[in-house]
């Protein structure tokens, strides 16, 4: 008869949380930010009928206002999702623009959705330039020549084609 080798209950125990400290890592973080929206509260807000006061009862206060002037109001929603350790990405978004007139009456309400979202890499390297890509030897060795070249501009200005008078 032979005998199995079994695990202890601790180590089984140990196993078992290790497992699940490490399938939880794969799970899916969801998160909101902003305006929590009411399809049928937006739906109301009508131009030519609202105004200021109407659409701050209704709405509440908007997200953000134009900068200059109270022209425009914004009120965005956003919903992220992300593995553990990974940056968030939108999975939806909407942006509402309420414009007003001059009297205060709302003109126009405009939705846009997570298509106007742009990606911005704060931590490039680089800058991204219109024109030409120089290299390293262009950079170094570009301006052999052209110090003092016909055309470049003296200190005492004797390319300018004008002739210089003495006080």
């Amino acid at each position: 008869m032979r005998v199995r080798p079994s695990l202890s209950p601790l180590c089984r125990i140990l196993a078992l949380a290790a497992a699940a400290a490490l399938a939880s890592g794969c799970t899916k973080l969801r998160s909101h930010q902003g305006y929590i929206i009411d399809a049928d509260l937006v739906n109301s807000v009508q131009p030519g009928v609202d105004t200021r006061d109407s659409v701050a009862k209704v709405l509440g206060q908007p997200s953000f206002r134009s900068q200059f002037g109270e022209q425009n109001w914004y009120y965005l929603s956003r919903d992220s999702r992300n593995y553990a350790y990974t940056r968030p990405r939108a999975t939806d978004q909407l942006t509402l623009e309420i414009s007003f007139d001059r009297t205060g009456t709302v003109s126009a309400v405009r939705r846009s959705g997570v298509e106007q979202i742009a990606a911005v890499d704060a931590l490039a390297k680089t800058t991204p330039t219109l024109g030409r890509t120089r290299g390293f030897f262009q950079d170094l060795f570009g301006n052999i020549g052209t110090v003092g070249a016909a055309g470049t501009g003296t200190p005492d200005n004797t390319n300018t084609g004008r002739q210089r008078t003495q006080p």
